[in-house]
């Protein structure tokens, strides 16, 4: 699978994202309240305090909650809220080791239609709508994965030329022209 992405702005991390899966899920997960660099550098940072070079479903499913979280805290914490994180990714784990034998990519690599890659995306723990279909935009825009009707199912992210999501950063100038877009998104809603 090993796709050149631009997500955490760091090299190392961003070679791991493009090769692993559960990688990209778990960036993807916590990327919530806080910059999306931080976010999706968060899967290397946890691989490497495991002593690993990847993510394990089975092994993260497995861990002890309670030291889960503390590697998570560690400084500097993987989130803003590593706790709450910590669980978020433990129940994405199990989900998938109960669901899909703990294949992350088992998710989108037999998918028929966009429509059934986003409704198995939507059933993930921690993933709602909005999440799945930027999910589903990302796949489709810099993975190649592009099940018949994808576009439809991301919505306004699977649009082609559009600056709204992670699903279109491809380097440092579009990250900036989604960060403009978000914030427009923010004024106009507090408007």
């Amino acid at each position: 699978m090993a796709t050149k992405v631009h997500l955490s702005q760091q090299p190392e991390a961003d070679e791991l994202l493009g090769r692993s899966p559960l990688a990209l899920l778990t960036g993807m997960l916590l990327d919530q309240q806080i910059p999306m660099e931080w976010a999706f550098s968060g899967p290397y940072t946890i691989a490497r305090r495991m002593g690993a070079d990847d993510l394990d479903a089975h092994e993260i499913a497995a861990w002890d909650p309670e030291r889960f979280a503390a590697l998570l805290s560690e400084k500097p914490a993987v989130h803003r809220y590593p706790g709450s994180m910590a669980k978020r990714i433990q129940q994405l784990c199990r989900y998938l080791v109960e669901h899909y034998d703990g294949d992350a990519e088992a998710i989108w690599r037999d998918a028929a239609t966009g429509k059934e890659l986003f409704q198995r995306l939507n059933a993930l723990p921690g993933y709602g709508k909005q999440k799945a279909q930027i999910f589903v935009a990302l796949l489709g825009k810099r993975f190649g994965v592009r099940p018949e009707g994808w576009r439809e199912a991301a919505g306004a992210y699977g649009e082609e030329g559009s600056y709204r999501s992670v699903a279109d950063i491809t380097g440092p100038e579009s990250l900036a022209k989604v960060r403009a877009f978000k914030q427009q998104m923010k004024a106009a809603a507090k408007k």
